[in-house]
């Protein structure tokens, strides 16, 4: 596993404990180079501070911050564009010079849903795409690096089956009639890591967001969950694997 490297490309600090910090953790600690690019926030803010403590706790290393505004909230990142108006191109280019500067075997980031539909976590998706095949070409951006081919892409996804057995768990509630739900079918998922023995970890990460946990967002929801439920889903990291351009060993193991 030594210079085994695996990247994370995330859209706001507490997303890479969320959905790939099981992955992250079992990998650091095999030996594996980790990283993780985040695209909102800026350097000096509170959250900037709490995603260098939840790195930290997974052995990802140092933040690579784009310093982009989220969204949703201007102040995190005072005086910068929102990532969702930053030109395409632009965006792009700041995450393929971290791809060349890292050198990764294996890129983790979100599903064509962004997970859950943020717009943010949209918008990663389609933006680590691009990069992922433009890192490889010396014809596009050559001042950013030497090129570097990525062997394979997985993008972090839940089982249409998980989500609809913890619904009422994590809601309170069924489902809405025709509620557009979270979650692929399951038989798109490819890739299924049993992190389980890295779930206090995970959850030492997600607990370091504690202004998120102030807020009463999605990590909230968790801590309210049943002991047995909030263990599935903090032992499971769900992915589709959608490109291979490397020998079967760079592929994640379950």
């Amino acid at each position: 596993m030594a210079g085994f490297g695996v990247l994370s490309v995330h859209a706001h600090p507490d997303d890479e404990a969320i959905w790939t910090g099981g992955t992250l953790a079992r990998y650091a600690d095999e030996g594996a180079r980790t990283a993780v690019v985040t695209c909102t926030w800026a350097e000096g803010t509170v959250r900037a501070g709490e995603l260098e403590r939840s790195l930290d706790i997974l052995g990802a290393g140092e933040p690579r911050l784009l310093g982009y505004a989220d969204a949703r909230k201007p102040e995190s990142a005072p005086g910068a564009p929102r990532f969702l108006d930053v030109p395409f191109d632009e965006a792009v280019g700041r995450v393929v010079r971290h791809i060349r500067e890292f050198r990764p075997d294996v890129v983790l980031t979100y599903d064509g849903y962004g997970a859950y539909g943020h717009p943010d976590h949209v918008h990663v998706h389609r933006v680590t795409l691009a990069a992922v095949e433009a890192a490889g070409y010396d014809q596009l951006y050559p001042d950013l690096g030497e090129p570097w081919w990525p062997r394979a892409l997985y993008l972090a996804a839940i089982p249409r089956s998980v989500v609809v057995s913890h619904w009422r768990a994590v809601f309170g509630a069924d489902p809405e009639p025709g509620q557009t739900l979270p979650g692929v079918p399951d038989d798109r998922i490819t890739t299924t890591l049993d992190v389980g023995r890295w779930g206090e970890r995970k959850w030492a990460a997600m607990h370091a967001h504690q202004s998120e946990l102030e807020r009463g967002a999605s990590m909230t929801l968790l801590t309210g969950l049943p002991e047995q439920a909030r263990a599935q889903l903090l032992g499971t990291e769900w992915y589709r694997r959608v490109g291979h351009t490397g020998p079967a060993e760079t592929a994640l193991t379950a």
